[in-house]
């Protein structure tokens, strides 16, 4: 086992593995909690959840089960074919763009299908060595308007989930917009207060630099709402139809789930959703430009968040060489493509690299078998999965609040006096939460950067590949005036 994982090599110790497998696994389990409440919540353009379930909830658990095991699968191929302390899960951000960006527009079995597609070609352009030369087609700062524009989209999504920002109905007809505080301006209701503590000790526990904040943040948070629940009798924001036949509305009530105990702990995991993906679907469905610029989308922010994962965790690890390059990294990059597949035949959206392995290389992990140990305890947390549904909106809205702020922390890395890159990088940053649509503010971003550059004649800092997707992206937001001009319907 020691010349296997390169233990001594490295300078570690099996101890100093076992608890950097510990450390990275509480720092990251609280994916298994968030990665249900939002692709398991959102539906799909035929009205129904994940499963083809029609009940609000009813994926949560499925969810819950599916994305530990695949998480735990893939953690511990890491740690045997990487051989380096990085751990994998569904992403966030990944995550958010299926849901609010790809499966409103088709079938999630459909959507899941562009997931397993986008991992496919990943793992080809790893194997063809293509895909540093991909990376450097797409500008730096472009890339990092992308990482902030989901950041302050996942950011919005939580607000707007626990209802601290609210939809304002519409007239009949048109759809909703959240631009209010609370349910009338202000807020109000044991449920609001809950996600108003459970963020302030987020952020003070992120502030402290504690390991595990944003877990120990959703399970205190958790035990404060079922307290709550127990003594005020809040109730459900939706409580079903009443005799008139409209929806009976508690403005104070919980978002989504009701705080309570569950029936059992531990439970066997319902993996129904293993291999629920239709790989061609969406073409069929959304349409052959559509559906590429999906695929585009999600490989895009894949991509370019893994190469920076990578690199990021490696160097605190002290594990790159002097060109400051990780050695075996084409192993890594090929389990972490596989990843993006096999989240989408789990039905748990992309799996990716998690830049949360930096806890356990901070224990002093330095080898794959502290992935082996994380691996395993997601496998382990899978038989808990009955646990996620006792969790509310605002007690795990919370982290997505500040994982946003952290994504967005990477815009102190783009140049606001170079006006070439600053323009697109800012469409790209506000049209994702203003648009609530993370292809909207890639695509913004990614046109104006090319017809600047044009309007400047500096044509030789366009990469081709930018053009074309450029194209693609002209296409995609003139869908329905090209189909008129065409007669298609």
């Amino acid at each position: 086992m020691d010349r296997f994982f390169k233990i001594s090599e490295r300078g570690s110790t099996v101890g100093q593995e076992v608890r950097g497998g510990l450390a990275t696994f509480f720092t990251m389990a609280y994916i298994v909690v968030l990665n249900p409440l939002i692709i398991g919540t959102a539906l799909d353009a035929d009205g129904q959840y994940l499963g083809d379930l029609t009940e609000p909830g009813s994926a949560i658990p499925l969810v819950a089960a599916a994305t530990a095991l695949i998480a735990g699968l893939l953690t511990i191929a890491m740690g045997v074919f990487g051989r380096y302390p990085f751990a994998m899960a569904a992403g966030l951000g990944l995550n958010a763009v299926l849901a609010y960006s790809v499966a409103s527009g088709m079938s999630w079995e459909d959507a899941m299908g562009i997931v397993v597609l986008e991992g496919i070609i990943i793992a080809v352009l790893v194997l063809t060595g293509f895909r540093v030369a991909v990376f450097h087609a797409i500008p730096a700062g472009l890339k990092t308007a992308i990482a902030v524009g989901i950041g302050l989209f996942i950011a919005l999504i939580g607000f707007v989930d626990a209802g601290f920002i609210r939809r304002i109905p519409g007239a009949e007809g048109e759809s909703s917009v959240p631009v209010q505080l609370g349910a009338g301006g202000s807020l109000s209701g044991w449920p609001t207060l809950v996600f108003v503590i459970g963020l302030l000790t987020a952020v003070v526990l992120v502030a402290l630099r504690v390991k595990g904040a944003i877990l120990i943040s959703i399970i205190s948070t958790t035990i404060i709402a079922i307290i709550v629940e127990a003594v005020a009798k809040v109730g459900p924001f939706n409580s079903g139809v009443g005799p008139d036949g409209k929806p009976q509305i508690n403005s104070d009530g919980w978002q989504l789930n009701v705080p309570k105990l569950p029936d059992e702990i531990i439970g066997m995991p319902d993996l129904s959703l293993i291999g629920d993906f239709s790989l061609f679907g969406s073409f069929e469905r959304a349409g052959v430009v559509a559906a590429l610029l999906f695929i585009f989308t999600i490989m895009l922010a894949d991509f370019f968040d893994t190469m920076g994962t990578v690199v990021g965790v490696g160097a605190e690890g002290k594990l790159l060489d002097k060109d400051g390059n990780l050695p075996g990294v084409k192993s890594v990059l090929l389990v972490d493509s596989v990843g993006a597949a096999a989240g989408g035949v789990g039905s748990v959206s992309s799996n990716t690299t998690y830049v949360e392995s930096a806890a356990g290389v901070a224990e002093g992990a330095r080898t794959g078998l502290a992935s082996v140990v994380t691996g395993l305890l997601f496998l382990v947390a899978m038989f808990f999965s009955p646990l996620v549904s006792m969790v509310p909106f605002e007690a795990a809205t919370p982290a997505l609040v500040v994982v946003g702020f952290l994504m967005m922390t990477q815009i102190r890395n783009i140049d606001f006096s170079d006006y070439d890159m600053a323009i697109p990088a800012f469409l790209t940053i506000v049209l994702m939460p203003f648009t609530y649509s993370i292809t909207a503010g890639i695509g913004a971003g990614f046109i104006a950067y090319v017809v600047i550059k044009a309007a400047r004649r500096k044509f030789a800092e366009i990469h081709p590949l930018m053009w074309v997707i450029s194209l693609m992206f002209v296409i995609y937001f003139t869908l329905d005036p090209i189909k008129e001009l065409l007669g298609v319907s």
